[in-house]
This record gives structure tokens, sequence and C-alpha cells, in this order.
């Protein structure tokens, strides 16, 4: 079967080094867990066939859920074929700006906030997804004449391969969703990543910062001592490898292709923890 490839691009997205993911990637394990998934670069990869998928970004998810619904998922496509249509940047502004009443959008269908979701990252400035205090999408228009939304047979296989195989859709906090993971599970994690200065992207309204980061390897700890297979994704700073000190830190060179700024794209090193 053709593997799926992630539908949306996301900041901190995993395929230009899923070559150096799969080489530390436990050679059996049960289910597959991956509390921060994103794009999904490694979880289709992998395409487990038990699998339970988070994130805290509720839009995001919202997206996974449609797509496991026949009815809901066909909805959507051709939401998205006309909004292809009607793409500028009058459409553009008028459609990112329907969170701003909140009463209206929480009364959208599902379908229709999953297109929204897949229309807007497709046609804002450079593929970014960031969202203000209020959790409003903020990010401008690419001011592209033409976007091309999803790939018809791509999503037709990540449809197909989430109905036909036992995967769980959560938007939850990351240490809840781990709790369910038991000895022999294997675990991947990749938060928001630690910064020196301060991140210009916030996924969720709430952020992602220095206790959080603290939090998370707390609970990594936790999964350890249960017996998970465990592997980690961040920024090689100071404090991830304080933080996991006890682990295998191995060091990575990846490339930053989403920033707000020019500057801040290129050639960075990362890390890849794993417990075992």
């Amino acid at each position: 079967m053709i593997k799926a490839k992630p539908f949306v691009k996301w900041a901190g997205g995993k395929r230009q080094i899923i070559k150096e993911l799969m080489k530390y990637v436990p050679e059996d394990y049960n289910c597959y867990y991956e509390p921060f998934i994103g794009g999904g670069a490694l979880f289709f990869e992998l395409a487990p066939k038990c699998a339970v998928i988070n994130d805290s970004n509720s839009e995001l998810m919202n997206v996974y859920n449609v797509m496991c619904d026949e009815d809901k998922y066909s909805k959507m496509c051709r939401l998205l074929n006309s909004y292809e249509v009607k793409n500028c940047e009058e459409f553009y502004y008028e459609l990112r700006n329907k969170d701003r009443d909140k009463e209206k959008f929480n009364k959208l269908s599902d379908y229709a906030k999953a297109a929204r979701t897949i229309y807007l990252n497709k046609a804002c400035f450079n593929g970014l997804y960031r969202v203000n205090s209020k959790g409003e999408f903020n990010v401008p228009y690419n001011k592209k004449t033409k976007v091309n939304t999803y790939d018809k047979e791509n999503l037709l296989v990540v449809h197909m391969y989430l109905n036909m195989n036992d995967v769980k859709i959560l938007n939850t906090d990351f240490e809840e969703t781990l709790k369910l993971a038991k000895k022999g599970d294997f675990v991947y994690i990749d938060p928001p990543y630690d910064q020196i200065n301060s991140s210009f992207t916030s996924y969720t309204e709430e952020g992602f910062g220095k206790n959080e980061q603290k939090r998370l390897a707390r609970v990594y700890k936790e999964l350890d001592e249960r017996g998970v297979k465990v592997m980690l994704s961040n920024h090689n700073t100071p404090l991830i490898n304080e933080l996991y000190k006890d682990f295998n830190i191995h060091i990575i060179e990846a490339k930053r292709n989403i920033n707000s700024k020019g500057t801040g794209r290129g050639k960075v090193e990362e890390v890849i923890v794993t417990n075992y």
C-alpha cells in the first residue's frame, strides 16, 4: 500500500529528517503514541496498526477526525475545491477572520472548519500556523494567485489508512495522553522546541515555555520507569541537554524552513533523545 504523507505544512515538520529519525526507531513495539502529532511525518512513515495521536491544537485534530468520516471527508474535499477557485487576498482574510466571532465560528460544521484549516495552511505566508493570545489565526496571506490545497491521491491514502487501522485521535494535554502508554509501547515526542531566544511562533494560545519543557522531561522519565520505549526531538540547547543527561542524546543537523524572518532559517543542530 502507498504510504501517506503529511497533508499540512507544519513548523518543525519532520519530513526532511525522516531518515535520521528512522535510524533510532525501535525494531519492535506494541502501540505507537505521538502526543504532538503536527503534520505526522513519522506517524505516516511508520503507518502503525495501533496508534494514539494527540495535539493540543483543536483545529488540527478536528481535521484528523474529519478524515475518518466518509461523508465529512467528501464534503471537506468539495469545499477545498471551491476554495481553490475563490482564492484571492479578500477571500483569504474573509475566511481567516471567521474565528473572530466565536459564537458563529463554533456553529460551523466540523468539515467546514477542517477545510478552513487546510486552506489557510496552504494559502498563508510560508505555511506557518500561528495564533494570537485569543487563539485567533493571525498569519497574513501569501499573495499567490494559485493555491493547491491538497494532493487528491495522498489525502485519499490518509483517509483510508485512518479508517483501516486502530488509530485513537485525541485533543488534550500531552501528559494526559501519555498516561495510557504501557510497557512495550513506543512513544515519539516532538514538542514545540526549546528556544534560546523567545519563539516567534505559538501553535496554541497557551504557548510552550521552559516550565513545559521541564514538565515534559519529568513525563519522559516516568515513561522510562514504566518500560515504555521513548524517543524525543528538540533543539540542541543547554536546557535540553541538562534535562535529558541520563539518556542517549544523538546530535543531528537539520534545516529550518519555516520562520518569520529569513535570518531564522537555515541549518540548526537538533537532538534525538532515546531511552533504549
